[in-house]
């Protein structure tokens, strides 16, 4: 698909996709340079602004970033467990950043011809499909992630109107994300599967499919 950017590419997915893509990406981190950290818009513009300074039109962003446990926080299992910081961190990292990054990369994307953005979700974050609760903080910033790219995608219609933008679910991927929460039955790929996976998938989508939730093997979710 051409120029690709691939923003959380020191994680284990975004790694796979800078893998897969090769010389045709250009990945963000907080360990890149210029470093792209989602809890710093300064830093996300700064990012952007570098890939216009290169005279390249992406025709692929991918938004490899979430945020599940760590800084001394794990999944809710009881509503009591439920934190203020527990949620301001998530929704930072996965809801508030991708928009961020919407914002400010979006507008990369070329005005004519095919181009896609997709932000990888997650399953739980479907309210229609979700019949198990817990997870609080993950759930509802995923839901918010899913809304924030169906109202991108529909003013994007008008700007790029060749343009996708979708959320993703990679499914269970074998990384530090994932291992606490990796059970046994569950089928759990390596990256470069899941990447491959997904690759093939976005490579069928097409305007049509705009605002959409895939999972990494074409099904469509339920919002």
């Amino acid at each position: 698909m051409g120029v690709a950017i691939v923003i959380g590419c020191s994680g284990a997915i975004g790694g796979a996709f800078m893998q897969s893509l090769g010389s045709s990406a250009i990945g963000f981190s907080r360990h890149s340079v210029p470093k792209l950290d989602l809890r710093d818009e300064g830093s996300i513009a700064a990012a952007a602004a570098h890939v216009a300074t290169l005279g390249t039109t992406p025709e692929l962003i991918i938004d490899a970033t979430g945020f599940l446990h760590g800084e001394g926080f794990s999944p809710e299992k009881r509503f009591a467990d439920i934190t203020p910081e527990h949620l301001a961190v998530s929704f930072a990292i996965n809801a508030i950043g991708p928009a961020l990054l919407m914002k400010h990369f979006l507008p990369l994307l070329p005005r004519t011809g095919r181009s896609v953005f997709v932000s990888l979700s997650a399953r739980v974050g479907s309210i229609g499909d979700n019949e198990r609760g817990g997870w609080y903080s993950y759930r509802a910033a995923k839901a918010a992630l899913n809304q924030l790219i169906r109202t991108a995608a529909l003013e994007l219609r008008h700007k790029r109107p060749d343009a996708v933008c979708i959320s993703m679910h990679p499914g269970t991927v074998e990384s530090p994300l994932s291992a606490p929460f990796a059970k046994t039955g569950l089928n759990v790929r390596p990256p470069a599967v899941a990447v491959a996976q997904m690759l093939h998938v976005i490579a069928g989508l097409t305007a049509a499919d705009t605002g959409k939730f895939f999972a990494y093997d074409g099904a469509t979710l339920p919002w």
